[in-house]
């Protein structure tokens, strides 16, 4: 089993060696250990320090790209040099690389997907009163968008079974955190929270530039999620509060009418037809998200068996290959496999073959031209 620990970078020549210095070089239950940096655009000596301390795995990008692409980046280079579970930590020193082996450990045993490191935000001394409040906050409205029961949702210390990077897909801009928690908690994926405490603080915060903005960025990310898989949840509602504020003045209207009164209430009937006619185009839009949200689905599983084919079968013991099934023989219950990758005929025609195939007709075609 091999571990990709991946750190985005933005500048960290001054905070990177205290990192890379403690990263743990052994892991229980895990055969290698590789760091990865994500260089999202530095433009100081960062690559530099990483390389004077043995890293070998480097994604670099040209500019800035934002915390959100330098992770997706890294998965993709981690996967693809035979990545069995991703961890990622930050370059600024804020976790303490010494919990790796506690924070991999539930994704090693195979009882969890996802493990993320809960920072027990109530301790920590630099964080305003004003801020541990909003950090909870936070953390219940993405619990009941992803229906988990997380501490710490915008922690960035965790590690990714292989298994559930194939079903995640980071859409936002600014930052995996909240999406990757909501997507997870709605594709039923299995969510560990480990317990951790975090360094003094060495820098502000380059990924936004003050609480408010985050804020607004993070309440962003968690409603574009959220809506993405529940979308009828909140349309239902708005057509349902739209329609029975509609109704309101057509009952006032009756109620005149039957007293004898139904004349001047014209403006009130305008105002509720508007409204019955907006609950209305929210029920259509409620079809229409409806059937995108299958074609997501659609698309998600086209995508996920060409993400297997292009890294290979996970081999996480519940989800991969190792997954046992009981299966009722002659001799009693066998314990058979049950494969993650589709089967294939021994005499399929693969893609490989096909070249070979253009290739050699290629050639005979160079070496007669008449052929």
């Amino acid at each position: 089993m091999k571990v990709f620990v991946q750190i985005p970078c933005l500048n960290e020549e001054q905070t990177l060696p205290m990192v890379l210095d403690t990263i743990p070089k052994e892991l229980p239950g895990v055969d290698s250990v590789e760091v990865l940096i994500i260089d999202d655009g530095s433009t100081d000596r960062t690559v530099e320090v990483a390389k004077e301390h043995g890293v070998k795995h480097f994604v670099r990008h040209a500019r800035n790209m934002g915390l959100a692409r330098s992770f997706r980046d890294g998965v993709d280079y981690a996967l693809a040099h035979g990545a069995d579970i991703v961890v990622n930590t930050d370059g600024d020193n804020q976790y303490k690389q010494e919990r790796i082996a506690d924070l991999v450990a539930p994704v090693v045993a195979g009882v969890a997907d996802i493990a993320i490191a809960d920072r027990q935000t109530k301790k920590i001394a630099h964080f305003s009163p004003f801020k541990k409040v909003m950090q909870q906050v936070g953390s219940r409205v993405v619990n009941i968008a992803a229906e988990t029961e997380l501490p710490d949702a915008a922690s960035g210390f965790r590690a990714y079974s292989k298994a559930s990077l194939m079903r995640l897909n980071v859409i936002t801009q600014f930052s995996y955190c909240m999406e990757t928690i909501i997507q997870a908690g709605n594709k039923r994926l299995r969510i560990a929270s480990v317990p951790i405490d975090t360094n003094p603080k060495t820098r502000e915060s380059r990924l936004f530039n003050n609480i408010f903005q985050h804020m607004a960025k993070s309440g962003s990310a968690i409603v574009r999620a959220y809506l993405m898989f529940k979308p009828h949840t909140v349309l239902i509602w708005l057509a349902a509060v739209t329609g029975v504020v509609g109704l309101v003045p057509f009952i006032r209207f009756l109620v005149f009418a039957v007293m004898g009164q139904g004349g001047g209430h014209i403006q009130s009937l305008i105002f509720g037809l508007v409204l019955l006619t907006c609950s209305f185009l929210t029920l259509v839009l409620m079809i229409i998200a409806d059937l995108q949200r299958t074609n997501r689905v659609l698309m998600e599983d086209v995508l996920e068996r060409v993400k297997l084919l292009q890294y290979g079968e996970p081999k996480h013991p519940l989800v991969g290959e190792a997954a046992p099934v009981l299966a009722a023989g002659a001799a009693g219950n066998v314990q058979q496999t049950r494969s993650y990758a589709p089967p294939v005929s021994e005499n399929a025609v693969t893609d490989d073959a096909v070249v070979d195939q253009w290739a050699e007709a290629a050639q005979r075609e160079a070496a007669d031209p008449r052929a």
